[in-house]
Formats: C-alpha cells, structure tokens, sequence
C-alpha cells in the first residue's frame, strides 16, 4: 500500500480535515505526492507572479489555516510526478473526484472549474488542485 513521504504528509497537515479525510483515503489506493497545502504570503506572491496562481494574498484558498485548497500529482516510482503527463493528472483527478463523492466531501478541482465535467472550456487549468467548497459532509 501506497503511504505520503514525511513532506507530503507535513504539507497535508495544513490542510482542514475534511481534505486530510479525503487524501488519507486516497493514498491507500492511488501513490501521490502532495505539493502545497497552507501557502503563506510570499509564496503566495511568487506564484502569482510567475502566472501559477491567478490570485494574490490572501484569497487562494491556499492561504486559509487551515488550508481550503491542496495541490496532489500522482507519484511514479523511479519517474516522480508526471508533469509533462498531463493525462496522468486527469486520471489522477476522477478518482480524487470520485473518492470525495463515496466520502461525502464537496470538492471543486482545477481542471473543471465549473464542474460541468467539460475539460475544454477553462480559462485557467490548474491540474493539480483541489479545495474545499464546504466544511460540512454532505447528507
């Protein structure tokens, strides 16, 4: 079974339980990094400035402690995060995706927006992220 390096699970910890919840559950079946949870101002910047992020601080949902947003990749032994794959992300995502809907957890991922399950028409594709869209469970 699949388990977080000591990193990713440091940077998991930054984020609201309800993403923990999800991610720890994810991992059991699908091997994954986590890139970021919790970003802090500078950070924040930098990526914005670098056109990674489309928002500056303090309104990524990276910027919230806890976290509302976590940025994941599938992991690869000897190949690392495909990031050059951007089909591995869309794999990656249904099941993140799918995982959170038998969990009950509302999430929004970055590269569906809207949620209308149409991949094509984004602005701005963000294949690695995910954030909370409420703090509650669904019923």
């Amino acid at each position: 079974m699949p388990r977080y390096s000591l990193k990713s699970q440091d940077r998991l910890n930054t984020c609201h339980p309800l993403i923990q919840e999800l991610f720890g559950e994810v991992i059991k079946e699908y091997d994954c990094a986590i890139l970021e949870g919790h970003r802090a101002r500078r950070r924040q910047n930098q990526l914005h400035k670098q056109g990674k992020s489309k928002v500056k601080w303090p309104d990524s949902t990276h910027n919230e402690l806890p976290s509302m947003g976590v940025d994941a990749g599938p992991w690869f032994k000897g190949k690392g995060i495909p990031w050059d794959e951007p089909n591995q992300f869309y794999v990656f995502a249904g099941f993140v995706l799918s995982k959170a809907k038998q969990l009950k957890i509302k999430i929004r991922w970055g590269g569906d927006w809207d949620g209308d399950h149409d991949v094509n028409d984004q602005w701005f594709k963000d294949l690695g992220h995910f954030e909370l869209l409420s703090t509650e469970k669904e019923s």
